[in-house]
């Protein structure tokens, strides 16, 4: 290991004034290059994980983080599998439900949506849809009156408003004297909700558990039964847990597995731009190479002298490796607090540019989104600081070895 001589040495020729003013300048751009690819690396990671926890709550607002449904058929015993839940530890909230596609219509509009049948009483234990109510309440929904409530862009779509009546065409046929014709039923619309995501504000229909049983013939059962955790990220290990202790077969699903394919292109953009942005860093540390490089071509009979005082050559390679790491080593702190202020106050300081310039980077009326979000993720921070730490030690090591190879008569011989 190196001794205080080696740090007194490769910190004097960090701070020392050179001849060569030029070395000074590529160590200063090293240290402000790895200082702002940390504070950048930091920042949009942060407002990625922000974006990503904001779309995540507004679709687990409307679906579950767990749901328990019948094998092929509806689930008959749905009383018994909510209070089953309800011993569990991990879940919160629990609602039974109706689903099925439906169409509807006004006039010569027509759109498809999901029919969901819920009880507004149990509803709000799993969802956030009756937070995001435009018009009514969700509990106006009552059993009998076959009212309906419309996303607010479904209802633009269908050129509706609360009052007004639609007609719900569904897939179960009935046997008429003209034939057999689709099932249908004429709703009255009692409320509007917008969650903020298109696919929801625009499919999806919410109706009273009774009527839905009702039109769709399901008598006392269910689709399944929607659960809501404390914990979103235990989704699956419940669900199953709880299938496996009610009686028969049920399909279990979780927010993970309906899902899947988005989140996993989320992860996939954020470790492809995590990539990206290091690359600032890792052409700051390569900076670094070329100034000890040049430091060690400058230093060339100081070296000399200090072999000949009996200074191993292993003592000189930390001279220089303690000297690049000190470069590395400030830029990485500077970059973490940094990174840390900017992705803290990220929000507040883009609504202070929007407000002094008069302009606004996320339309509300084109996004869904119209806040920047930023969630500060300490296991992020602690690994780009690591790995930046890292990659400017690594680029010391090629001048540290070449100042070691360095043979004092040579060096001496002009001097």
């Amino acid at each position: 290991m190196f001794k205080p001589l080696e740090l007194f040495i490769g910190l004097r020729y960090t701070r020392a004034k050179r001849r060569n003013h030029f070395i000074s300048f590529i160590s200063l751009t090293s240290l402000l290059g790895i200082m702002l690819g940390v504070i950048a690396l930091i920042t949009v990671l942060s407002v990625m994980n922000g974006f990503q926890k904001e779309v995540r709550e507004r679709i687990l607002g409307m679906t579950s983080h767990a749901t328990i449904s019948g094998y092929r058929e509806e689930l008959r015993n749905w009383h018994e599998a909510i209070e089953l839940a309800r011993t569990h530890p991990n879940v919160v909230g629990e609602a039974p439900f109706i689903e099925a596609q439906a169409m509807l219509t006004r006039g010569g509009k027509v759109s498809g949506a999901l029919l969901r049948g819920i009880l507004p009483e149990y509803e709000k234990r799993v969802s956030t849809v009756g937070e995001h109510m435009l018009a009514s309440r969700l509990e106006d929904l009552r059993a009998g009156e076959f009212g309906i409530v419309l996303g607010r862009e479904l209802a633009m779509v269908l050129g509706v408003q609360t009052g007004d009546k639609v007609t719900v065409v569904t897939p179960q046929l009935q046997v008429t004297p003209a034939g057999s014709m689709p099932r249908l039923k004429s709703f009255t619309v009692q409320g509007l909700f917008e969650v903020g995501m298109g696919e929801y504000d625009r499919g999806v229909a919410l109706i009273h558990l009774e009527d839905a049983a009702k039109l769709m013939r399901m008598g006392d059962g269910v689709t399944g039964v929607r659960l809501k955790l404390d914990d979103l990220f235990l989704a699956q290990r419940v669900s199953r847990e709880l299938a496996d202790e009610l009686p028969g077969i049920y399909q279990v699903s979780d927010w993970t597995y309906q899902h899947r394919n988005f989140f996993s292109a989320l992860r996939t953009e954020k470790r492809m731009m995590w990539l990206i942005l290091f690359l600032i860093v890792a052409v700051a540390a390569f900076n670094i190479v070329s100034t000890l490089v040049m430091v060690v071509t400058d230093k060339q009979s100081d070296i000399a002298i200090l072999r000949t005082l009996g200074i191993s050559p292993a003592s000189i390679s930390w001279i220089f490796i303690i000297q690049g790491a000190a470069i590395g080593t400030t830029g990485t702190i500077a970059g973490v607090i940094g990174g840390i202020a900017l992705a803290s106050n990220l929000e507040r300081i883009v609504q202070w540019i929007e407000g002094f310039f008069g302009v606004s980077f996320l339309d509300p009326n084109i996004y869904y989104i119209s806040a920047l979000p930023s969630e500060l993720n300490w296991n992020d921070v602690g690994i780009i600081a690591l790995s930046a730490f890292l990659i400017t030690l690594g680029a010391t090591l090629y001048p540290a070895w070449r100042a070691s190879r360095t043979q004092p008569a040579e060096a001496l011989r002009y001097e």
